[in-house]
């Protein structure tokens, strides 16, 4: 289970890195220098992907947790909530980036998937603390 940690951690690396590539070239191509969601991917999926998914993998080698029933589930729920809410991110930022003016239900949209994003994110994330939690005593 640590390599598939070690590979899920690279993988969002390279996304971190491609969101944050995409981000300064996007709004370098539209002479944008405002605020924008966009420049928030980058972190979030280098911190809550990849730093996430090494320590999950220090931990492993510590409490052998992920054979407990259910911690793929949890981690198949944390990865949804992740790259939800960093669906909700794009889809905010593309929109500030190019000035579209959104309807209020459109907002509520985009902002109710970064909310349910948020949501499956923390609950895994709970989930799977309880877990290490429970392997740690």
């Amino acid at each position: 289970m640590t390599k598939r940690y070690a590979n899920l951690a690279l993988v969002y690396a390279v996304l971190a890195m491609v969101f944050g590539v995409f981000y300064r070239e996007f709004t370098k191509f539209y002479q944008f220098s405002g605020k924008t969601n966009l420049s928030v991917l980058h972190t979030h999926y280098f911190a809550l992907g990849m730093l996430f998914f090494l320590l999950l993998m220090v931990l492993e080698k510590s409490f052998a947790f992920s054979a407990d029933a259910h911690v793929g589930t949890y981690l198949v729920l944390y990865q949804v909530g992740l790259n939800i809410t960093g669906l909700g991110f794009v889809l905010r930022g593309l929109t500030q980036v190019w000035g579209t003016a959104l309807s209020r239900g459109m907002d509520a949209a985009i902002s109710g998937i970064a909310g349910t994003g948020h949501i499956l994110l923390s609950v895994a994330l709970v989930l799977l603390l309880l877990k290490i939690k429970k392997h740690a005593a």
